[in-house]
């Protein structure tokens, strides 16, 4: 019997016994350290066009993609959110120039600097709407982020960075298209500075989160962890540069309208106060919000430099809930028909019951949230009750009666009664 010949590898010379793997082929062999190695190199000489060659492709995905008008982009938002035209003008304008920013590099000395955004708002007027509504029509990465989970670097908490993750999560680890993409920060008012007086504990969740976004909006390379978190330390970092990717901030910022009144009473004094007095409107005094206002509420002066447009959003009255309730292509009322089209049964909302519950919103303020609240509560017995009844052709109608019925006897309607 013919002894079996040691192969070795022909570049380094180590035996087969010595290697992990190794391949062969007609002419000779190779094992898994020279391949490694060989890789290594090639990384080294050709590392500085690679990037650029990935850089360049994703130029040329974007130079295809449409280039919609502001005037385009409103409409398309009218479509999901009822009114709010201010906040939708100053959206759209910043989706314009962000994509011609993104589509005309710097040339000469000129280089156009984005303008990050920050829209204040009550609860349920419709800013994570139209953060939603904004990712349904653009064609570049976009993450929504909550900044209440965020903390300081080395407390228990998210940091900034993982808002990077998120963003790279969305364009599937592409990081020359992460670097042109749109963040939307939502709750940015629970990171408010929680007071003047210096304390003995630190304020990790407030102005130190604050201090950690600076470099990301301002635009720097910033290492992040991909898988986000600190739940893997042994993780390679990716460099990302912020330089090109917008971030909309937005947040409720309870009680500044208190903060607004007071400095615009106390702007002048004698009949100038009285008049200037009658023309504000006291309805709405979000619509005078500046950046002095979210400065005294508790946001620090060298964030509010990095985020120069301010907007508004209008609270929501009788007529813009009636109209959220019926008109956008998911209105609640559209998504409750097909719910009871699912079970072959038609219904019908009376435009009497559609006011009732509109007042009701109102009543417990809670914006275009609340609708779907008294939705449930109202039609939650019809949900249970309808599919079981083996009939055919069912309708059912809702109107005022059966709607005041079932929220009086919810525990919402004994709220409202107390």
């Amino acid at each position: 019997m013919a002894k079996k010949i040691d192969q070795k590898c022909s570049i380094c010379g180590r035996p087969e016994k010595d290697v992990n793997l190794l391949f062969t082929g007609m002419d000779g062999n190779i094992c898994d350290t020279c391949i490694e190695n060989a890789y290594h190199i090639l990384q080294e000489t050709m590392g500085d066009s690679q990037p650029k060659s990935a850089a360049k492709k994703t130029q040329e995905q974007f130079a295809q993609h449409k280039l919609y008008k502001p005037k385009e982009i409103k409409a398309f938002l009218d479509q999901y959110v009822i009114g709010q035209d201010e906040a939708k003008k100053v959206m759209s304008v910043a989706m314009y120039n962000h994509y011609k920013r993104l589509m005309h590099p710097p040339q000469d000395d000129v280089e156009i600097e984005k303008s990050n955004i920050i829209m204040v708002g009550e609860t349920g007027t419709g800013k994570t709407l139209l953060a939603k509504s904004m990712a349904r029509l653009l064609q570049l990465p976009f993450a929504v982020v909550d900044a209440t989970v965020f903390t300081q670097a080395g407390y228990v908490g998210e940091d900034v960075e993982s808002i990077l993750s998120r963003l790279l999560q969305s364009c599937n680890y592409d990081v020359a298209a992460a670097e042109r993409g749109i963040v939307y920060i939502d709750e940015i008012d629970k990171i408010g500075r929680k007071g003047d007086n210096p304390s003995i504990t630190r304020d990790v969740s407030g102005e130190g989160v604050q201090q950690s976004l600076l470099k990301l909006l301002e635009g720097s390379d910033v290492l992040v962890p991909p898988e986000g978190g600190r739940k893997h330390p042994d993780q390679k970092m990716v460099k990302v540069n912020t330089q090109n990717i917008l971030f909309i901030c937005a947040g409720a910022f309870e009680g500044i309208d208190k903060m607004i009144s007071r400095r615009v009473q106390t702007t002048s004094i004698g009949y100038n106060a009285i008049k200037t007095s009658n023309e504000l409107d006291r309805a709405n005094l979000l619509q005078y919000v500046n950046a002095q206002d979210l400065r005294s509420f508790g946001l620090i002066p060298e964030l509010l430099g990095r985020l120069p447009i301010v907007t508004y959003l209008n609270p929501l009255d009788k007529d813009a809930l009636k109209r959220i309730l019926t008109e956008p292509k998911n209105a609640l009322i559209k998504q409750y028909t097909r719910l009871f089209e699912l079970e072959d049964i038609a219904l019908e909302v009376s435009d009497e019951a559609l006011d009732y519950m509109v007042d009701k919103a109102i009543e417990f303020k809670l914006g275009g949230r609340g609708l779907r609240a008294i939705c449930e509560m109202i039609l939650t017995d019809a949900m249970f009750e309808l599919p079981s009844q083996e009939v055919k052709d069912k309708h059912f109608i809702l109107d005022k009666s059966y709607a005041m019925q079932k929220l009086e006897k919810s525990k919402l309607g004994l709220i409202s009664a107390a």
